[in-house]
Formats: C-alpha cells, structure tokens, sequence
C-alpha cells in the first residue's frame, strides 16, 4: 500500500476504478500513514476515522474520487457535526452545523475526509504553532517549521498522510507552506470558490480557499471540484475557458515572463537561497521557450502597502473575534487569546470605520497599479514564494511582538500583495537549499487565469519532476 499512497489523488482514483485497491483499503491506509508519522509532525488535530472507514463503504460507485483520503484545514473549510477549532481554545466544544459548499462537492466526488489539520490560532501567521495544540513539524526537518497557516496539511500531504488536503490563503497561506514543504500551492482568483454558505468574503477579499498537494494535475482536478459562483457571493471570478484538468498538458504558447529576486521595497533581507530558486526557475522558463527579463510592477515596492494591508487584517480579526463570542454564546476576552492576536484585536477595535473604508480604498488603487503591469504586455510575474529562507520552530516569537511582526512582515513580502489583488498565484518546488530544504517560487496571473498557470506549471513539472523525499 505504500505504493498506492505515494501515488497523487488522480492516480489513488484510478487505482479504485481499476480494482487495484479498494476505497475501505485506500481508507485503512493512510490512517496507519497517519497513525505511524504524526506523533512527530502533529498535523492532524481532530481525527475521524471511525466515521471515515464506514463513508469508505458506501461511496457511488461512479465518484470519480471514490474513497480517495483528504484531508480538511481546521479554519474554514466547515464539516457537518465535525469539530471547529481555528487553531484555538476559544472554539472549544463547539460543532459545525452543516458544510460548507467546497466540502460538499468534495464529499460528493466520493474523497473521504479523514480529520482536519493543525493551523495558527485564527490562520494569523506563518508559522504553525498555536498555543492550543502545539507546533507542527516540517517533515524534511522537524525541528523546522511548514509554514502556516495551512501547515498542517502542508506537512500531512508532504509526509503521504493524503494525497491532497485543503487550506485557505489570506497572505501567502497556501504559497508559504506549499514553499517550505516542497509542494504544490495555487490561490485561485478572488471568487472563484464559495465561502459559503456561511462566509461571503474573508479579510475583507483577502483570503481564498485551496488546496496543497504534490501534482500539477492534483491542484487542477480539486479546484474543478470546488470552484464556481454561487448565488450571494460577493465576488465572482472571470469564467475559466474550460475544466482546469483540460490544462494539463496544454501549450501556454511563448509568454513575457517578468521576474524579481530583490524585494522593491528595499527593507526585505535577501536570502542567497531564495534568489538561487528564482534565478534557476527564470533559466528553466527560457530553456522552454519564453521571454524572462528582470521586471516587476512598481507598485509592488510601495512602502504604504504592509500598514495597509495590515490594518485590514487587524479590522476583520476584531470582527472575527465578536462573531467567535455571538457563535459559542458569550463575548472573547483577550485573556483567551494568544499575545498576536489580541494585539491585532485591540488595534482593529482603534480604528473607526471610516479609516478602515480609506484602507479598503487605497487597496483599491494599489491594485489597479499593479495590474497595469500585467496590461502593459507582462503575462506572468516569476517572484519568491516566502520572502526568506526556510526557518526553524519558533523563528516567530509568541511573546515579542515586535520581532514576530517584522519577521512576518518580511516573509510575505511577496504573497500578500497578490492577495490584495486577487490574483492567481502558484508556488512551485523547484529548488533545495544547500540544508535539504525545500524553497519554493512563485508565478503570479492576471486575475481569472489560472489555466495560464495551470498550463506553464504542468510543462514546468514536465520538464523538472517534482519529487518528495518526505513521503519515505
């Protein structure tokens, strides 16, 4: 059977569909995976494998992922009668009272969820280690960190405990650990998945749900899954030419790739590995045919742009932290909460409403600037993925908030402007550091193209395989 989990989600299907394994064996397998490596990675935080093995058993046989595993990351990505964490004691006891739709189309597909995974508390940070159930481990080193806050299931699917999980992406979420894990990572456009039924929009636009996992071909078959327009969203994405799975493979044509390995701003601290990803990455685009030059758009080196976008963050956490009290029947006090995010509270709680419209506006702006690049003749942005090189549990200090917030400041130095745009974006594994690590890059859209993503980075993997030495 470990042949079978080292296969990708499309490949375990396949195996089911052609009697090679069945979806209770599929099932049985990845607990044992689970129950075999996480006692030292700690990546999944709420187990449900009884329930799992018995789904197992009555998937349609015409699922086209029956009794495939999956993984679910314990913020968003809600599950009917599942618990609800957030990485944090202030959701304790608390139960999901229907799914979310992104759950019920994987669900439907015929993927079993066997649990959810370890996040920061409240999907803050970058790195995965709340308070509430300990740090996770990064497979290639443990005494390493696989980023957040989708590091628990960037370090389940690394590790081989499911082919795919999901996560989210507010500020390089899914890009960050896909990068420290050596995975695949896209954040779709803004709108092209449902928040719903019970989110509209999170972080003010920001935030967008996911997946990680070890294939090109994976990425694209999960977000064909889940992605579409549903009525009441805030947002709907610009209509994709066809199924994203229909990418693969496909010629993107000659592209004008722009690329950067020395942050704009001049206050990011540059990593000779991190410029190594890139440079090697911007070799290998020539060697396949495109137009790479040295080139960004200006407005990614505003100085503005991280109080900015920072006191968004800080606006919607407040709110967050009210709706945690209306939900679990009785209001949050900051005691409860880890040192970042009561300070983020408190800040948010100062600012009045009409300097949290101003921000709101002043991102408006900056991301008509930025996509002036893209209208200027650019197709793809080529940029670090993680602003700094692979770092060690406890590199964010939970009690020195200012070294923690400079630390992250400089680490999605490159992801959360994107995010204030909306973009697709795709962090790829195309280098290890000289330590064994992996350090991702990062290709950035015009918004709605993901198949140009889907397109480049499955001739990348063509050309370079990915390969995952974590999976043992």
């Amino acid at each position: 059977m470990d042949d079978v989990l080292r296969m990708d989600a499309v490949g375990q299907a396949r195996a089911v569909r052609d009697g090679q394994v069945s979806p209770r064996e599929l099932v049985e397998a990845a607990i044992a995976r689970i129950e075999a490596r996480d006692g030292e990675l700690n990546a999944v935080v709420h187990r449900r494998f009884e329930r799992a093995l018995a789904e197992a058993d009555d998937i349609p046989a015409g699922a086209p992922f029956r009794g495939v595993p999956i993984l679910l990351k314990d913020l968003g990505w809600r599950q009917a009668g599942e618990p609800y964490s957030a990485g944090s004691h202030v959701l304790d006891g608390l139960r999901v009272e229907r799914d979310g739709y992104g759950v019920a189309r994987l669900r439907a597909a015929g993927f079993v969820v066997l649990g959810r995974t370890n996040t920061p508390e409240l999907g803050s940070t970058v790195t995965t280690e709340p308070v509430a159930f300990g740090p996770t481990r990064n497979p290639y080193e443990p005494g390493h960190s696989p980023g957040g806050s989708s590091g628990g299931s960037a370090a389940a699917v690394a590790a081989g405990m499911a082919a795919v999980a999901t996560a989210s992406d507010g500020g390089g979420s899914i890009r960050i650990p896909a990068s420290l894990c050596g995975l695949v990572g896209l954040k779709p456009t803004r709108g092209r998945v449902s928040l719903g039924p019970d989110g509209g929009e999170g972080w003010s636009g920001f935030s967008c749900p996911g997946f990680l996992t070890r294939t090109v071909r994976d990425t694209a078959a999960a977000l064909d899954l889940v992605a579409g327009f549903r009525p009441g969203d805030p947002y709907d994405a610009p209509a994709l030419p066809g199924p994203l799975a229909g990418e693969v493979g496909a010629d993107p044509g000659r592209l004008r790739v722009g690329f950067v390995t020395r942050h704009p701003r001049g206050d990011v601290p540059e990593d000779p590995e991190v410029v190594a990803a890139v440079t090697r990455a911007a070799v290998l685009l020539e060697a396949l045919g495109h137009d790479v030059s040295p080139s960004f758009p200006e407005a990614l080196g505003d100085a503005a742009f991280p109080r900015r976008f920072g006191a968004v963050v800080a606006n919607n956490m407040a709110a967050e932290i009210d709706n945690i009290g209306s939900w679990r029947g009785r209001p949050v006090a900051l005691e409860e909460l880890e040192p970042r995010n009561a300070e983020l509270v408190r800040a948010g709680r100062a600012h009045s409403a009409a300097e949290h419209i101003r921000d709101v506006q002043w991102i408006d702006a900056f991301r008509r600037r930025m996509a002036a690049w893209w209208e200027s003749g650019y197709d793809l942005l080529l940029a670090p993925s993680l602003g700094v090189a692979p770092f060690e549990l406890g590199w964010i200090p939970p009690h020195d908030l200012s070294v923690a917030g400079g630390r992250t400041a400089h680490a999605v130095a490159y992801t959360s402007p994107v995010n204030a745009t909306g973009q697709p974006a795709v962090s790829l594994p195309l280098h290890v550091s000289r330590s064994g690590l992996p350090v991702g890059v990062q290709l950035v859209a015009a918004a709605g193209r993901e198949d140009l993503l889907v397109r480049v980075a499955a001739r990348i993997e063509a050309a370079r395989p990915f390969t995952h030495p974590a999976l043992g």
